[in-house]
């Protein structure tokens, strides 16, 4: 009787990156009356994640109702709010490329200005608060 190979070494390091790089998808049925966003995260963290400080220092700006939040010790994350500032999700963005964290953050509804000193349109002035079109009747993602 002979015994299946165990597979080689690098074929079980592809596998284990492959399922350890996954985007977050967000929850839509927990973010009904989702009308802002802060990232918070502490600076020495930052500076070991280039894609994240990139999106932090460059991005957050042009976004409406997305703000930075300091705090001591933080590992990044995306904190989701509801009207009365009340904790709808909180998505982890250390493993997320830039690219990503913007794909996502506008997915969620939030609107992306071409300049941070542009003004608002009024007919998103309150995004993301109103739900995204089909929203109600998507799954889980």
């Amino acid at each position: 009787m002979h015994l299946p190979l165990p597979p080689p070494p690098l074929l079980l390091l592809l596998a284990a990156l492959a399922a350890a790089v996954t985007t977050f998808r967000p929850d839509w049925n927990r973010l009904h009356g989702l009308a802002r966003a802060r990232v918070e995260t502490c600076g020495g963290q930052l500076n070991r994640l280039k894609e994240v400080k990139a999106f932090v220092t460059q991005d957050i700006p042009l976004y409406h109702n997305l703000v930075m939040k300091h705090l001591p010790g933080a590992d990044p994350e995306l904190v989701l709010l509801g009207h009365r500032y009340e904790e709808l999700e909180r998505i982890p963005l250390s493993e997320m490329t830039r690219e990503e964290i913007n794909e996502l953050v506008q997915e969620l509804g939030f609107y992306r200005k071409a300049a941070p000193d542009e003004p608002v349109p009024p007919e998103y002035l309150r995004a993301p608060a109103k739900p995204a079109e089909g929203a109600r009747d998507r799954p889980d993602l």
